[in-house]
């Protein structure tokens, strides 16, 4: 829909929506730039606190994509009007909790009558300039690191039909609830959330001109979700994300057909992929590494 639409050129702009990143930079000065981004959702737990947590940490996650500090934050809701106001208190307050825990600092929002509840934030974040990550910074001969496990959107499905158990559900919920807040020296960064490890992973790749090789036998994923994959508990945002991104993929024949979903499992408050130097990844989980432009833009082994 972006495509040929003219906007304002400001040298100010340090990323913009070209390269499909998660959040803009607005450089302010040498030493500091704006991070900008906004996001919001429909719930995906039944428990009001726990959704307005988790509507948080997805939409301060794009700040840390960006090796950004989150600052302020502006809440997004739409809630109907003849709906339940302890609910809505509930929702508001996990919101108000989860950017407390962030050290930020929630100053306002606005809201509409909507017969479908939706909620989230626009945060605002700050950066130094010359430290920004951005989904384009990917490099031959660094390594890939997936700070969390894969899986929600299969367990969210699961639990929709009774088939998830308590304890799958919580490690999910838990995952969900974990601030992306990260120490390193990233080239490249993105967030893994609604177009999957692949569909993310295929705009670093295009937008870094390299290939990422993902060994599949390296991820981790949530508990139950492989077993949930396979009994056919895929949301609909998987299928769409295979028609997506599957064309930029080389998928290895040995690759279980259960493993090959979750790659394209639509995740919320996914973790970070980071493309960085190996002596820099101590510690994180390395899923695999960057090389130069090949055939495609992803192989997974």
């Amino acid at each position: 829909m972006l495509s040929g639409l003219q906007r304002p050129v400001d040298p100010n702009v340090l990323v913009g929506f070209e390269t499909s990143d998660d959040a803009g930079v607005y450089k302010l000065s040498d030493t500091c730039a704006l991070v900008q981004t906004v996001d919001f959702f429909t719930p995906i737990v039944d428990d009001p606190f726990i959704f307005g947590q988790v509507a948080a940490a997805n939409a301060l996650s794009d700040v840390y994509a960006m090796g950004g500090r989150p600052l302020t934050a502006l809440s997004i809701l739409c809630y109907p009007a003849k709906g339940d106001l302890d609910d809505l208190r509930r929702i508001l307050a996990g919101g108000f909790a989860k950017m407390a825990e962030a050290g930020c600092s929630v100053v306002g929002g606005h809201s509409v009558n909507d017969e479908e509840i939706k909620f989230g934030f626009a945060v605002t974040g700050a950066v130094d300039p010359s430290k920004v990550w951005t989904n384009a910074g990917a490099q031959p001969g660094d390594v890939l690191a997936l700070t969390k496990p894969l899986g929600t959107g299969v367990v969210a499905t699961a639990l929709k039909r009774g088939m998830a158990n308590a304890d799958d559900v919580a490690a999910a919920i838990g995952s969900m609830l974990t601030l992306n807040r990260t120490e390193c020296e990233a080239h490249g960064c993105t967030d893994i959330t609604g177009f999957g490890l692949l569909g993310h992973a295929r705009e670093m790749a295009l937008a870094s001109r390299v290939t990422l090789e993902i060994d599949s036998r390296k991820l981790r994923f949530l508990p139950g979700a492989l077993a949930y994959a396979a009994a056919g508990a895929q949301p609909g945002g998987l299928g769409n994300n295979r028609d997506f991104a599957s064309c930029a993929v080389s998928i290895g024949p040995d690759v279980p057909p259960e493993v090959e979903a979750l790659l394209y499992d639509p995740q919320t408050s996914g973790g970070l992929l980071l493309a960085l130097p190996e002596a820099a990844a101590a510690g994180l989980p390395v899923i695999g590494r960057v090389l130069p432009r090949g055939e495609h833009p992803i192989v997974v082994l």
